[in-house]
């Protein structure tokens, strides 16, 4: 076997850790290094890459503080013991049971419901549940409308008061360029389609569900993204699990990113496919198996796999990292493997253009064997789509299940998703789309910039507008959807079994739509919230200096 080349393999001179270059200038985790010339307390982020970036790439995931992750154990450990109680005594009927439970007259019956397994949600997630399913009653645009609800029986049940508490900054939603609105051209230009066509059409795609909107829509995904052919599809979810059972099948190998989402876990389940994990965008990890399934083959028999295909995304929707993809795209080539690449987060968010990943790295997007998006986020609309080769199209739309069974696009939703598009291209004759792909990238880097200032432990990469907010405690998940609600800020708070037991978060998503002024109301309760719930737990403090160099990234370093 040939030596790795530099970046992907071993290297032949320095320590690596998951892809950053440890120097051996006092070499710190998560690609942190003292640099010679700096100050005792400053130190800088370095990724070494191999040569095969063409512009800085910079991500931190700085290490759950050792006395946060024994304090979060425990209170999940108090929490599980208490747990046990309650249900000591609902079992004696001391306390009263609101939780589904078997019919006394069936309890000789094969089990339905299996008691044990809802443990962690009758006694943990009920504690917390007000901070989900929040109903908001408007357009999920900058600032939203909630209903509020009170619980009288801890969160068991919830009623409605009539009252609508308004202008709730929505820092959740995937509304990425700002397009998901009420008012604008994608609006009007909806209303008009559907006025025309109406609001569905009632048979799929094979039979009476072709229309010239899906084919003029699928020209425009293709002219795009840069490739040959693209098929859109009802719903982005489906776009993934009916697909990739469709491209690989018994004999093939799943090479798949462990912080892959759930309907590609799924897909890769439904296709029969072998699936192996490597870790979270850890080249040497890929490559190993890689190497390890072109040595061996198949189990058993030993036969060359008839096909292996990489599953990545391109923005992790719970991590905020973005794939490496020239590395992958580079292990592509050298093992003579597929590339599947999942831009649900990345397309619109990412590139000068919006145009994703594959931009945003500067790649051929012929290089990327299946390119899957969804048109959920950042083109405020729903659907997904699947672009490539036209050999590789012609293909799934006798063979997909989304193609012969799913009912087609809804003609206003192809409108709105087909203005957006035109927009963020400037095809539209103005620089708006433009304007929102820049002023989306500048709010990311701000909103991050002014967090990490802040002392808060901030997942992702720089340039990622998914932002994670770590809280680790479980009763801090709750205090702080509550908090923030308060003060009339909307968020998505994720926890166990979601997330890793210790690793609870706050995920926030950065719009085009939000201005200066709602970002910088946001981070003064965040900060305020973060002192009163002492969430300020990182020791890389970032130093605000005016004169900082764009790609280095200068912290100080704060003893425990």
């Amino acid at each position: 076997m040939e030596r790795p080349e530099q970046g992907l393999g071993e290297p032949d001179s320095h320590s690596r850790a998951n892809g950053c270059s440890l120097m051996g200038h006092g070499a710190l985790r998560n690609g942190y290094v003292r640099g010679l010339l700096q100050a005792e307390t400053q130190i800088h982020h370095i990724t070494h890459n191999g040569g095969l970036y063409k512009r800085p790439f910079n991500e931190v995931f700085e290490e759950t503080p050792m006395l946060v992750a024994v304090l979060t154990y425990v209170g999940y450990g108090v929490l599980t013991l208490f747990g046990y109680l309650r249900d000591f005594l609902r079992h004696w009927k001391i306390e009263k049971c609101h939780h589904a439970s078997e019919r006394e007259e069936q309890k000789d019956f094969v089990p339905l419901y299996q008691d044990f397994e809802n443990f962690y949600t009758r006694n943990l997630y009920m504690r917390i549940r007000d901070s989900w399913n929040r109903p908001i009653c408007s357009v999920p645009g900058a600032k939203v409308d909630m209903m509020e609800r009170l619980s009288q029986d801890y969160n068991w049940t919830f009623v409605y008061t009539g009252r609508v508490i308004k202008d709730v900054i929505n820092m959740g939603s995937y509304n990425y360029l700002g397009f998901a609105q009420n008012t604008g051209i994608c609006k009007e230009a909806a209303a008009k389609v559907l006025t025309q066509y109406g609001a569905g059409v009632c048979s799929t795609r094979q039979e009476m569900g072709n229309l010239d909107k899906h084919e003029e829509l699928e020209k425009l995904v293709a002219r795009f993204l840069g490739v040959e052919a693209a098929m859109t599809y009802g719903m982005g979810f489906s776009t993934n699990s009916m697909n990739i059972p469709a491209l690989v099948g018994k004999g093939c190998l799943i090479l798949s990113d462990e912080l892959n989402h759930a309907s590609l876990v799924l897909g890769a389940r439904l296709s029969g496919a072998t699936i192996r994990i490597f870790k979270h965008n850890n080249m040497q990890s890929l490559e190993k198996l890689l190497k390890d399934a072109i040595v061996h083959g198949q189990p058993r028999t030993r036969r060359p796999w008839k096909k292996i295909l990489i599953l990545v995304e391109g923005i992790y929707s719970m991590e905020g990292s973005i794939v490496r993809l020239p590395e992958v795209i580079a292990l592509k080539k050298k093992y003579k493997s597929y590339l599947y690449l999942d831009e649900a987060h990345s397309i619109g968010a990412l590139g000068l253009t919006g145009r994703g990943v594959v931009e945003y790295f500067g790649l051929n997007p012929e290089d990327v064997d299946v390119m899957m998006g969804t048109f959920t986020k950042a083109f405020g609309a729903a659907g997904g789509y699947i672009g490539g080769k036209k050999e590789l199209i012609d293909y799934l739309r006798t063979h997909s299940h989304s193609a012969v069974y799913a009912t087609s696009l809804s003609p206003p939703v192809m409108e709105q998703i087909l203005t957006s598009m035109k927009c963020i291209m400037g095809e539209d004759g103005t620089t708006f789309g433009k304007e929102c792909v820049q002023q989306l990238a500048e709010n990311t880097r701000y909103f991050r910039r002014r967090l990490k200032e802040m002392g808060f432990i901030i997942y992702g990469n720089e340039d990622s507008p998914v932002v994670p907010l770590m809280l680790y405690m479980p009763a801090k998940i709750g205090a702080f959807g509550r908090e923030m609600l308060k003060r009339k800020i909307g968020v998505v708070v994720v926890g166990f079994p979601a997330t890793p037991i210790i690793e609870s978060r706050a995920r926030f998503c950065v719009s085009a739509a939000h201005t200066k002024e709602m970002l910088d109301t946001v981070l003064k309760e965040l900060d305020e919230i973060g002192d009163l719930l002492q969430l300020k737990y990182s020791r890389h403090r970032l130093v605000p200096l005016l004169d900082r160099p764009f790609d280095e990234t200068t912290y100080e370093e704060t003893e425990d």
